[in-house]
């Protein structure tokens, strides 16, 4: 899974770095979700895109190489680091919350906005959307991925319609916190910013992890992971 946090980027801090390489080759980043967002991206050449939540900036740095005009921020500080040394000047990169009110980011000037694997995290979700609706271009898109509502579900046990905020151990011990809802709730939120969904995908995983991750790949192929949305201003 990727990076943000939900009021206190430092707790990413902690494990940035090991995050960092993890990520770059890691089942459900590098063979699932990164291709699965890309691909719903399109053709970014000469957009302008915000990557909320950028974690170490792998996303970011797919979108500067398709050419994209990226600004990346994150609420951790060392993640902003990491992904300030990846991209170097082909991008604007800085630290920033996404429940603050991103007055930074001028009004319809984002053409696409892309959030991997952050919303979740997040404790006040609608304030964060509406954020993004307002730096959207009238035609902009967000993309969103989380993590699917029924392998929460499945994971977590209770009920599906359960909505509360958890606390797992990923790998090699690092401590995140997330809400789970079920789908019904996500889509509620995103009405109540301004969105509509254009597209709902449910990603299957690209070939290429059929061989480093085959339990991965089997697993991904009969049961949903994540979930990915592209939204649209509501008009």
């Amino acid at each position: 899974m990727d990076s943000t946090s939900s009021d206190d980027g430092a707790q990413y801090d902690l494990f940035a770095e090991a995050f960092e390489v993890h990520a770059e080759d890691s089942a459900y980043n590098a063979y699932y979700d990164r291709p699965a967002l890309l691909d719903l991206a399109g053709d970014v050449r000469g957009l302008r895109v915000l990557d909320a939540g950028c974690g170490p900036g792998l996303y970011s740095q797919e979108l500067v190489d398709l050419g994209a005009l990226v600004t990346a921020f994150d609420e951790s500080t060392e993640m902003v680091r990491l992904a300030s040394l990846r991209l170097g000047d082909r991008a604007v990169v800085r630290r920033a919350s996404l429940e603050d009110d991103l007055d930074w980011i001028e009004d319809g000037s984002q053409d696409l906005v892309v959030m991997a694997l952050v919303l979740s995290h997040l404790d006040n979700r609608v304030r964060a959307l509406s954020n993004l609706a307002r730096v959207l271009t009238p035609r902009g898109r967000l993309l969103i991925s989380t993590t699917h509502p029924t392998s929460d579900w499945l994971r977590l046990g209770g009920g599906y319609f359960e909505i509360s905020k958890v606390e797992e151990t990923w790998s090699q011990g690092w401590r995140v916190q997330s809400w789970r809802q079920p789908l019904e709730r996500w889509c509620a939120e995103f009405a109540e910013a301004g969105f509509v969904i254009q597209r709902l995908i449910e990603p299957r995983p690209i070939q290429e992890m059929a061989d480093p991750y085959p339990e991965y790949f089997e697993t991904l192929n009969r049961e949903p992971g994540f979930i990915a949305f592209s939204l649209v201003l509501a008009q």
